[in-house]
């Protein structure tokens, strides 16, 4: 009897611990609720497991959930974090991955999330909010050596294209060339030497000409300004010339104005005069006598007699 109920107590009190286990292994009153969010990744996320570590700012405040791939476009890989509620996720929130010192454990790594920026919130009901994520420092070393290394390629086709057969040749005759006129300026280096003297002594013999030629061309400057003075004043003289002139002729069109009507009765009068004069020289040389007595009665007409009686 003793040994039945011994049994029935162990085997109530396994069962308990058996559920309680089970309890807390599925979460229990223990578990901590979190929030769901997606990341979308364009690069390779190898050495990623998942519950993997995801922080913020290097604390722990998650992990990874689910990693798949895209069914739309295979390229990217679909991340699913399982974040502790309260977490400040922001719309500039951004996701990276990371490796833990050198034993190359991958994680994620959350930053941003700016005091003014908004809370991330899902665009699709029933969709989860997406976090935007940036290339890792493998992915951007990568870009950077791939850059580097294509254009190390084109630089090497370059030289090569440089170094060819023919340019090769035409480098090997310039040098040739080069070395034939180094070899021939050598052999006139006395000529070269002479010339170069002669060279300098004419610079210098222009030179003290330019400093001689400094005074002269001072005095020509000078004579220029005299010059130029004296046009000024020869046209300052011919604008008040022009004055005068034009004062005079408006004086003599005035006086004009005046003097011609008098001229004109004048000359009227010496014509009359004139007449006169002529009349009275005619009448003397028919007549001579008529300076002393007179003009004559005039002869009678016909018809008419001495008496001037008027009859037959």
């Amino acid at each position: 009897m003793n040994y039945t109920l011994v049994g029935a107590f162990v085997i109530v009190l396994g069962a308990l611990l058996i559920g309680i286990a089970l309890w807390i292994a599925a979460g229990g009153a223990l578990r901590q609720k979190v929030d769901l969010y997606l990341a979308i990744e364009d690069e390779s996320v190898a050495g990623l497991n998942l519950n993997a570590p995801v922080k913020f700012n290097g604390v722990d405040v998650g992990k990874v959930q689910d990693i798949r791939l895209d069914p739309v476009n295979p390229e990217r890989v679909r991340l699913v974090f399982a974040l502790a509620r309260g977490t400040p996720i922001k719309q500039d929130t951004l996701a990276v991955l990371k490796t833990q010192g050198l034993t190359g454990i991958a994680y994620v790594e959350l930053s941003g999330g700016a005091p003014g920026s908004p809370p991330l919130l899902a665009t699709v009901p029933g969709e989860y909010p997406v976090i935007r994520t940036k290339p890792s420092l493998s992915a951007r070393l990568e870009n950077v050596l791939t850059t580097v290394l294509a254009k190390l390629d084109r630089t090497s086709g370059n030289i090569d294209a440089v170094l060819s057969d023919e340019n090769r040749r035409a480098l090997a005759s310039t040098l040739q060339d080069l070395a034939t006129v180094s070899h021939t300026l050598a052999q006139r280096k006395d000529t070269l030497d002479a010339g170069i003297a002669a060279a300098a002594r004419t610079f210098d013999r222009s030179a003290r000409a330019m400093v001689q030629a400094g005074p002269v061309i001072e005095r020509v400057g000078r004579g220029a300004d005299a010059i130029e003075t004296l046009g000024r004043e020869g046209a300052l003289a011919s604008a008040q010339a022009g004055r005068a002139v034009q004062r005079v002729g408006a004086q003599l069109q005035r006086a004009s104005g005046d003097t011609v009507p008098e001229l004109q009765r004048l000359l009227g009068e010496l014509n009359d005069l004139s007449v006169s004069l002529r009349r009275l020289t005619e009448q003397t040389e028919r007549n001579p006598s008529s300076l002393l007595f007179g003009r004559g009665a005039a002869a009678p007409g016909p018809g008419e007699t001495a008496a001037g009686s008027g009859t037959p």
